[in-house]
């Protein structure tokens, strides 16, 4: 749910990039902090470990025009992606307005995808949202590379909610705005703009 402070006259969105381990969130992330003017971002915080190169999140806030006569910010997160870092998953996702679910297209990633997509409707369920309430979209992510699955074939197997779905490149750049630009109008639709 958004968290409005009258006092700063802001409007705050989390938005939380979520999928297996080295699927391309942080890489996201680190794109649109690249892209984005100096003028409208905060401090990129990530913090690194041995196994993966995002532990606990990448917190970027965007300000970007108004809702209700008061300033849009949205905060941006990754969850760690390895199965063992599930309670830092759980805390990351608490207050979610919207979820980009990036996807490792490759064909050897199949299994790690599904149970990425599996562990984050069970850890939305568990806290008491209702991932069909949130914003949501797919980056299908790595689209670059030649061993990957159809788009058409990860929409089958992965987006049983026909949430909108982006084929990226987040190297690249590529797509990767686009689905931020969604899921963003999709979370300022649910606070009845």
């Amino acid at each position: 749910m958004a968290l409005i402070n009258l006092a700063a006259g802001e409007i705050n969105y989390k938005i939380v990039y979520y999928g297996c381990g080295l699927g391309g969130k942080t890489t996201s992330v680190q794109y649109i902090y690249k892209k984005i003017s100096p003028q409208v971002k905060g401090k990129l915080v990530s913090i690194a470990t041995e196994e993966e190169r995002t532990l606990y999140f990448d917190f970027l806030p965007l300000t970007l025009g108004k809702v209700r006569g008061l300033n849009t910010r949205f905060h941006l997160y990754t969850v760690p992606g390895q199965r063992q870092y599930n309670a830092s998953r759980k805390l990351v996702i608490q207050g979610v307005d919207g979820i980009v679910f990036v996807v490792d297209s490759q064909i050897n990633r199949l299994d790690d995808n599904v149970e990425s997509y599996l562990n984050m409707w069970e850890n939305l369920e568990e806290q008491g949202d209702n991932p069909l309430d949130l914003g949501l979209v797919l980056q299908y992510n790595k689209r670059d590379l030649t061993d990957k699955f159809p788009a058409s074939d990860l929409d089958e197997l992965l987006n049983q909610t026909n949430a909108p779905a982006f084929e990226t490149c987040a190297l690249t750049g590529e797509g990767v705005f686009e689905a931020l630009r969604n899921v963003s109008k999709q979370v300022i639709a649910g606070t009845g703009e």
